[in-house]
């Protein structure tokens, strides 16, 4: 069987097949790029980890048997304020977040991963613990990418 809390634990700060996990990427930027656009009309990095955060939030609660909604926080929380400290409290919370997803997910049972996990938007979709679990994966890979790219940008706003 697939150790799916493993798979989840190389993309968030393993030694993921893609390239940096999503934590060590986070930890590598500055203050001084974490509020900024350097790209017109894109996403911030801090805004960027706070989505991520947000999201995987709300995959804890889907995969402890809520129904499927819109992130308590939204789908891109605007950052309070940009400053030092709040950007380390950005980061904390992405770290506590993901540790809270590891420690719920190495509780489940092998039955419980193939396990329906909710009825979608249509009433044949449904996704088992492990889709929703790759999904997950697969969107911090996705946005991971993002930030390494906004992090290498010389000229901050």
């Amino acid at each position: 069987m697939i150790d799916f809390a493993k798979e989840l634990r190389k993309a968030y700060d393993g030694d993921a097949w893609h390239g940096n996990n999503i934590s060590t990427v986070v930890a590598s930027v500055k203050v001084a790029q974490a509020f900024t656009h350097p790209i017109p009309d894109a996403h911030s990095i801090a805004e960027l980890v706070l989505h991520l955060s947000s999201w995987t939030e709300e995959v804890i609660s889907r995969l402890s048997g809520n129904l499927p909604k819109e992130p308590l926080k939204g789908d891109w929380p605007v950052p309070a304020h940009q400053t030092d400290e709040y950007w380390e409290v950005i980061v904390n919370d992405f770290d506590r977040i993901n540790e809270d997803l590891l420690a719920l997910v190495n509780q489940f049972s092998e039955e419980q991963w193939s396990a329906e996990l909710f009825t979608g938007p249509m009433p044949t979709r449904t996704l088992s613990h492990f889709e929703l679990l790759n999904g997950l994966i697969q969107h911090h890979a996705y946005h991971a990418g993002q930030i390494a790219l906004l992090s290498k940008f010389k000229n901050h706003e």
